[in-house]
């Protein structure tokens, strides 16, 4: 064949492979946890709508902050008139006295043109205490959004953590079941030559299949996992995703539970919320009992007028000082201000019901990770034991002193124990970042 030939053919197929290797390399991600909340985070659906209930509280206090701008009305009308009875008070222009009739005069249209201003200077602190109470509301919504934003990142952790559990569980059952495989292939060469009883290869066989269901059962529990973050970071469904197990390499300590309350009395951003919404209700009190005060506004305004066959009037300016008072806000005010009162009894009581809840997250939480510090440790143990028990009872299986039974045992303890141990020191990282979110303190950067 001509070289140059076979070359062109190489080439010609590595560019038809070309966009199959891209779609690979496109459905293949390496993942970190913190890179794995920051895409949690921007693609939850929670959070957009807590984006939207934040600017709706800003055009709130906008819609307040535009009491304060001036008051400007136009207006014209064409009016058609009967013929009405006039008594002009003043001299006309030929120095003869005023008609006390409509004799002389018919007047069957009117033209009139106003523009009026009024900025208001006092309206008993209304308009002050109605931006206060918006503002606090603004800020009780970013609030409420730092809760679900914690609670999304809580969410992403557990769903890395299960991916990685998953991965892992696999991985150790695809070790197992070659050994398994390769104990059956053994075995099937001894029983050949007459070393080995049938019943015990197809012991050694019946084991290795029950292993490989256990791995299909794995790789269908990893297939799930792994849709169910694919969601969550929106990338495609079929995203092969592949997580690391730096963030579980050092299982995190519990610390003084005192510390942990008092973070949590601090820093819970419900609690904050509550206090905002208190705030908010005090400043609509203020606002309430302001409209029993007179407002003050200064005023200005232009006229115009054409009256038929009487008179034209343009250019009227008038500027002034104007003075009301609703009498009535003294009796119509007082059931808002029971609302608002109760309100705010309410709001004292869903206090101090979450603060008992927090304080009961933050035990638990706490107990929690104390609970996978412990078996951490005795997993560890469970492996060096599961290990060494293995490698006695092979010895003994393989000089005659066990039996096959007890081998196989030993073989499905060391799984479970490596199982366990994996489990385990992930559970430790979930039961942390668990303990941080009731204290308040669990951040995006968590798990960097």
């Amino acid at each position: 064949m001509n070289p140059k030939t076979s070359n062109h053919n190489i080439l010609w197929v590595l560019l038809m492979l070309l966009p199959v290797l891209s779609i690979a390399q496109q459905n293949s991600k390496q993942l970190t946890l913190s890179e794995a909340i920051q895409m949690t985070l921007q693609h939850n659906q929670l959070l957009l709508m807590d984006k939207a209930k934040i600017d709706a509280a800003i055009a709130r206090v906008q819609q307040a902050e535009e009491k304060k701008l001036p008051e400007l009305s136009a207006s014209t009308s064409f009016l058609l008139l009967n013929q009405p009875g006039l008594d002009l008070k003043i001299a006309t222009g030929n120095g003869q006295p005023p008609p006390s009739t409509n004799a002389s005069l018919k007047v069957n249209t009117a033209l009139i043109g106003m523009l009026n201003a009024s900025v208001p200077i006092y309206a008993g602190g209304q308009i002050r205490y109605g931006i206060a109470s918006a503002e606090y509301l603004v800020e009780a919504a970013r609030l409420d959004a730092t809760v679900n934003q914690q609670a999304v990142i809580q969410n992403s952790i557990a769903a890395y953590i299960n991916l990685y559990k998953a991965a892992q569980t696999v991985k150790l059952i695809e070790e197992n079941l070659k050994d398994e495989q390769q104990r059956v292939k053994d075995f099937t060469n001894l029983e050949k030559n007459g070393l080995l009883a049938r019943n015990d290869l197809m012991r050694a066989s019946l084991q290795a299949s029950n292993v490989e269901l256990a791995l299909l059962e794995a790789q269908n529990n990893l297939k799930d996992a792994s849709v169910n973050m694919c969601l969550m970071l929106g990338l495609p469904e079929q995203t092969e995703l592949k997580v690391e197990a730096a963030a579980f390499e050092q299982t995190p300590t519990a610390g003084i539970l005192s510390a942990w309350e008092d973070s949590a009395m601090l820093h819970r951003n419900e609690l904050a919320a509550y206090g905002q919404r208190q705030q908010s209700i005090k400043a609509g009190m203020q606002a309430v009992k302001g409209s029993q005060l007179p407002s003050v506004a200064a005023t200005g305004g232009y006229f115009s007028a054409h009256l038929q066959n009487i008179a034209t009037i343009s250019h009227a300016l008038n500027v002034g000082v104007g003075v009301k008072y609703n009498i009535s806000s003294l009796w119509k005010t007082k059931a808002r201000l029971n609302e608002l009162q109760a309100n705010q009894q309410e709001l004292q009581a869903a206090t101090s019901l979450m603060q008992d809840k927090i304080r009961l997250e933050v035990n638990k939480s706490y107990e929690a990770v104390l609970l996978m510090q412990k078996k951490t440790e005795v997993y560890d143990k469970a492996i060096e034991q599961a290990t060494e028990n293995y490698r006695i009872t092979n010895n003994k299986y393989n000089n005659g002193l066990a039996t096959l039974t007890d081998l196989l045992d030993a073989d499905l303890s060391l799984l479970r124990a490596r199982l366990n141990k994996v489990n385990a020191k992930a559970d430790a990282t979930l039961a942390y970042a668990n303990l941080l979110k009731a204290a308040g303190s669990l951040q995006p950067g968590f798990g960097k």
